[in-house]
């Protein structure tokens, strides 16, 4: 995005495809894995389009997380879904080295490349969440997730939300919601590993309400966010202006 920083945007729960060898796993479960159970409804064609207009690199994992998450750390009890989590270790073992691996590999491999190179990163990873969960309503349309004790993460938060209301206040925007920002996922086994002066990593989670019922307001959202994300970049990052 400069010429000191870049960026790098993922999508783990992209899609929902079945390879053929599991499609027994799934049958009569149709219905499931075009819930938000089976992947994050419209996620995948939002990072497209804003890896396009911002010619950033992108990452996409199109794999049902029903049969393995790619967000997941690899000891995470939640890495396998009730529907595989009853195969035996070796079928596992496979469904790792063959998905799991060759995804997250690709991703070091990008971050270690943007470090290596002296510059700094800010990784995007990007989601959604269902709008009812266990009885109860999510009230916001994007959630900004980050680690507050890693000061640029906290900082480019404020900024993008700051920004995102003052081009359109009528889109709720919270930090940390509706998940925790420093939960287990990609950017936080990233955060691990790289100084947070080096390395930014921040999750958008987009109400999937936008893309299944409101697609004209949905447009709007996904204009101001690839107007509003290189503003909130420049404006946080030292080099950056």
């Amino acid at each position: 995005m400069t010429d000191r920083i870049e960026l790098l945007m993922t999508c783990e729960h992209g899609g929902n495809h079945v390879p053929i060898r599991y499609r027994r796993l799934f049958q009569g479960k149709q219905d499931l894995l075009r819930t938000h159970r089976g992947y994050d409804i419209g996620a995948l064609d939002f990072a497209e389009s804003l890896s396009h207009a911002l010619g950033a690199p992108l990452l996409t994992g199109t794999v049902t997380r029903l049969l393995v998450d790619l967000n997941r750390s690899v000891n995470s009890r939640t890495l396998f879904s009730e529907i595989s989590g009853n195969l035996q270790m070796e079928e596992k073992k496979e469904i790792l080295r063959k998905f799991y691996f060759p995804y997250r590999r690709a991703a070091e491999g990008h971050v270690e490349s943007v470090l290596s190179r002296g510059r700094s990163l800010l990784h995007l990873s990007i989601h959604s969440f269902t709008p009812i969960l266990h009885g109860q309503e999510r009230n916001c349309d994007l959630g900004l997730l980050y680690d507050p004790g890693r000061p640029l993460e906290k900082k480019f938060s404020l900024i993008w939300q700051k920004v995102l209301r003052e081009e359109a206040s009528d889109i709720r925007v919270r930090r940390n919601y509706p998940y925790c920002g420093v939960s287990d996922c990609l950017v936080r086994g990233f955060r691990r590993r790289y100084s947070p002066d080096r390395y930014l990593g921040l999750e958008l989670e987009i109400n999937q309400n936008l893309p299944l019922l409101h697609p004209e307001r949905w447009q709007k959202v996904r204009q101001i966010l690839g107007d509003t994300l290189p503003r909130a970049f420049s404006g946080c990052v030292p080099g950056g202006r």
